[in-house]
């Protein structure tokens, strides 16, 4: 450490070096240039001659004495802004006054005027060494190599554009990003320029500015902008050719501020501009609720339990276990957790919810303070030709998890839920409003805090029509849709994750959480918005058809069943349904219900409606 400290300081040396020197002669040079002027460049009188020059060295030192306690050779020129122009003016002002305050008290004359017009050269030649990084910079902008140049359009006038534009002048890494024009939809800005760049037009714009400029990438710099605004923005820009990239906002997950506007950019995704924006939870909260503790996930490799992984993992636990019957999702975040968190302790355990055994042999050896259980079977048109398979995988694999947290002292037990468990029509939502149920039901009776967590689709999910709708356009369509008035709720995966996490701190026992969802999307719609993220048009480049309702599916689904009520979380958009009584025969009910499905039984749908009597069997 003492050696790096030792170059690094090496390093500054000359610099600081060049710097003094510099300002000596600036000093100099100031005088000289000064007594000049006042006398019109004539034959200086001697008795000034005597006044200013002879007291150079003095003055030299004043100025570097007083320059060095302002750190005006300690900073860091090549960024240098507005901050540093005020303490080269407030420092240059105080060595101004200084020199004539010592001067007037020895009694040597020197004209009024001098003091005004040193002032002026002082700060210029400061100024010009300290800036001229910078100058030379952006006169190498206005003369941009044309081979090299990424002419780039930017979607946003605020901070978020400054940043970029100032970060293209003091970075060499961004060098060969042209930034010519700034598309804003505030008319008050209409004509104006933002560090040089003129703001040309709305976005209704950007088709025809993109062609004036030759544009080659479009950067949407409008981190707080919601989604819907995002998508309007981004059909704009697809009706050009050129490369669309975003700027998301910067705190919209546990990472640490980026120091690199640049280094956030990203090529578009459907994430960016589908389903309701981002919720903020409270991430400190998070993090102290996890750090230090055992964890284990149970369906830790598919694509809510993978996120849990990741989100879990920055919070420093103590111990994390994936817990998974599916080697090569758990072995792929295993392995991404190792390159990314290499002092994680990480457990990677194979192994089925439904097998006790195997499950009470991790609880035994582990000890876990906390479980997060997203195992579960969740296509509902398979489950509907396999139901015992969801009993047998979702009920029972949730009531050994429950059991064994229950045995084994878990302090809280969080349950992925789903909204299909709100009065559902298929075996899926059913197996998953009873493992709701179950985790109530042992809520009561037991010293762990039991939560489900109930929300809908998710983007990119494993389940989600997402994926669907992408392979079905790489292969040329049709895109299909099951009905065209069929619509869905819909959050990000890292959403999911935050609102389970959230869930766990709030966790008294028995609630579950339900986050507002905000409208929810037609997947009509959403399949045209899709098609054009991948720029074709739909209905003439690819096809939408209409297939029709698949068993067990609903045109719209519900958040909250009406005799659960609701009551807000210190997250206004994260609520809790009231624990519903449950019926005290129903732990034996669902027990036989198990045993039938381990039978296979044929009837096992209408034994599950006796169960959930909200489960309408079709």
């Amino acid at each position: 450490m003492k050696n790096k400290a030792k170059i690094v300081f090496g390093k500054k040396v000359p610099r600081i070096l060049f710097l003094i020197l510099f300002d000596i002669a600036a000093v100099v040079g100031a005088s000289y240039l000064t007594l000049w002027m006042r006398f019109d460049f004539q034959l200086i009188p001697a008795r000034y001659m005597h006044s200013v020059i002879e007291y150079l060295p003095i003055d030299c030192f004043v100025v570097v004495a007083i320059f060095a306690i302002a750190g005006l050779y300690t900073s860091v020129w090549r960024y240098a802004s507005v901050p540093e122009l005020i303490s080269i003016i407030v420092s240059c002002v105080v060595a101004d006054l200084a020199i004539f305050a010592y001067k007037y008290i020895l009694g040597l004359p020197v004209p009024l005027s001098f003091w005004f017009v040193f002032f002026a050269f002082l700060v210029f030649f400061t100024c010009g060494i300290r800036y001229s990084y910078r100058i030379t910079r952006a006169i190498m902008r206005k003369m941009p190599d044309k081979k090299r140049s990424i002419n780039t359009m930017i979607i946003g006038g605020g901070e978020a554009a400054h940043m970029l534009i100032d970060e293209t002048y003091r970075n060499e890494e961004y060098r060969d990003i042209n930034i010519c024009c700034i598309i804003d939809d505030d008319k008050q800005k209409l004509r104006t320029r933002l560090r040089g760049v003129p703001v040309v037009g709305g976005r209704h714009d950007i088709e025809s500015t993109a062609t004036k400029f030759k544009i080659d990438q479009i950067i949407i710099a409008i981190p707080s902008a919601s989604k819907d605004t995002i998508a309007k923005i981004v059909a704009e820009c697809q009706k050009t050719k050129c490369e669309i990239k975003i700027l998301p906002s910067i705190y919209l997950t546990m990472d640490q501020k980026a120091n690199s506007a640049f280094a956030q950019i990203r090529p578009i995704n459907y994430e960016d501009f589908l389903g309701r924006d981002q919720i903020t939870v409270n991430n400190t909260e998070i993090i102290d609720s996890l750090t230090g503790k055992v964890i284990l996930v149970t369906g830790g490799g598919g694509s809510i339990g993978s996120e849990l992984c990741r989100q879990i993992a920055k919070a420093n636990p103590k111990l994390l276990i994936i817990f998974d019957i599916y080697e090569n999702n758990a072995y792929e975040i295993q392995q991404e957790l190792y390159r990314n968190y290499p002092d994680l302790n990480l457990e990677t355990i194979i192994g089925s919810v439904r097998d006790y055994d195997r499950l009470e042999k991790v609880f035994e050896e582990f000890h876990p303070d906390q479980v997060y259980h997203a195992a579960a079977h969740k296509h509902v048109p398979l489950m509907e030709r396999s139901p015992n398979e969801s009993i047998k995988n979702n009920c029972l694999g949730t009531l050994n998890t429950v059991k064994l947290s229950d045995k084994y002292g878990v302090k809280k037990f969080v349950l992925v839920s789903t909204d299909k468990a709100v009065r559902p029509t298929n075996i899926m939502g059913a197996s998953k409003r009873i493992c709701e149920m179950i985790i109530q039901a042992y809520d009561k009776k037991s010293k762990t805090d039991f939560v489900a967590v109930r929300f809908g689709n998710v983007l990119g999910s494993n389940g989600s029509v997402i994926p669907l709708f992408l392979k079905q356009i790489d292969n040329g369509g049709p895109v299909t849709v099951t009905h065209k008035d069929v619509m869905r709720y819909f959050m990000t995966i890292p959403e999911a994750v935050g609102l389970i996490l959230q869930a766990s701190v709030y966790a008294d026992g028995g609630e579950i959480f339900v986050l507002d969802m905000g409208e929810p999307v037609r997947i009509y719609d959403l399949a045209k918005k899709i098609i054009r993220y991948k720029g074709l048009e739909p209905g003439k480049d690819i096809e939408i058809k209409i297939t029709g309702l698949r068993p067990g599916e609903k045109l719209f689904e519900e958040m909250l069943m009406d005799e659960e009520g609701m009551k807000e979380t210190p997250n206004k958009l994260i609520h809790i349904g009231k624990p519903l009584d449950i019926d005290k025969n129903f732990l034996a009910n669902l027990n036989r219900l198990i045993d039938a499905a381990e039978n296979n039984r044929d009837d096992i749908k209408e034994r599950t409606a006796a169960i959930v009597k909200t489960y309408k069997v079709s």
